[in-house]
């Protein structure tokens, strides 16, 4: 059973972190299982994230390094925008999959690699039309 307070901090800190993507992601959690959105946002986000001795940045690039090495595409789409909205820029992130190519080998920087270029062009491009009116 997930503290209701537990959750609801962690429900807060997932919104900083996704910002306008929040229901979208809790929803591909729930499509996974109903029980997954409750422990990712209660003791994913709520205890572990919330933690005061390391910053939404380094929680992000530790999080994408480890997802990169480990090969999990869904995993790492999300951590990549949630790196962004924490402040990691772009070239921290291409960094960190060129570690992970010493690491985890190249063949686990270069997936990283394209799936960072797709999520930059996917935020330029959702960028671009907010500035042109639309969503």
């Amino acid at each position: 059973m997930i503290d209701k307070k537990v959750f609801d901090k962690g429900l807060k800190l997932l919104k900083k972190m996704t910002g306008e993507r929040l229901e979208e992601v809790r929803r591909a959690f729930r499509e996974a299982d109903p029980d997954f959105d409750k422990y990712v946002v209660g003791f994913v986000a709520g205890d572990i994230w919330s933690r005061p001795r390391l910053d939404l940045k380094t929680r992000s690039l530790c999080t994408v390094a480890a997802v990169t090495a480990l090969g999990r595409p869904s995993a790492l789409n999300l951590n990549l925008h949630m790196a962004l909205e924490n402040g990691a820029t772009e070239e921290e992130i291409v960094e960190v999959m060129f570690q992970m190519g010493v690491y985890a080998g190249f063949p686990a920087c270069w997936e990283g690699l394209l799936a960072a270029k797709r999520v930059f062009a996917e935020r330029r491009e959702r960028k671009g039309r907010r500035k042109r009116g639309g969503r």
